[in-house]
């Protein structure tokens, strides 16, 4: 189990999605700041000087002014701000990793491309496109589909 380990770890594809992984986390907590301290406010602003954080319905019944207070009296809440705010940091970084995928995409193909083939008509064994000779029968494929068998 430990050899496997070490091939596992040895490869690159463990290494990059460790990096993937840390990068992601700092990238995830810069979405977050971007969202809680520059979207958000603006937003509330517009809508009425709502702050989103302390949007929240207490189930006990108690009215608090703010979420910190009700988490402080251990009020059961549901905190429907927090969740708009998560909600618009999924879609923004949904949106960052697809235009990332989009870059990526037009440098590098994810799949990457088949050799173009013909099919021989004599031996029907696949070559190359620009062939004009058969690797397999040896047969002359230079004369515009007009072949001849070569000597």
């Amino acid at each position: 189990m430990l050899k496997d380990f070490k091939v596992f770890i040895s490869k690159g594809n463990a290494l990059g999605m460790a990096i993937g992984i840390v990068i992601g986390a700092a990238f995830t907590s810069i979405v977050n700041s971007l969202v809680n301290d520059i979207i958000m406010p603006p937003l509330g602003l517009l809508i009425g000087n709502v702050d989103f954080a302390n949007l929240f319905v207490s189930l006990n019944g108690v009215h608090y002014d703010t979420l910190k207070a009700a988490q402080a009296a251990g009020a059961p809440t549901i905190n429907y701000g927090l969740f708009i705010n998560n909600i618009i940091s999924f879609f923004i970084i949904a949106f960052s990793v697809f235009l990332i995928i989009k870059m990526v995409t037009k440098y590098i193909p994810l799949e990457p491309k088949k050799p173009a083939t013909k099919e021989c008509p004599y031996c029907l064994s696949a070559i190359p496109e620009k062939a004009k000779k058969c690797s397999q029968c040896t047969s002359d494929l230079s004369q515009n589909g007009e072949t001849g068998l070569s000597e």
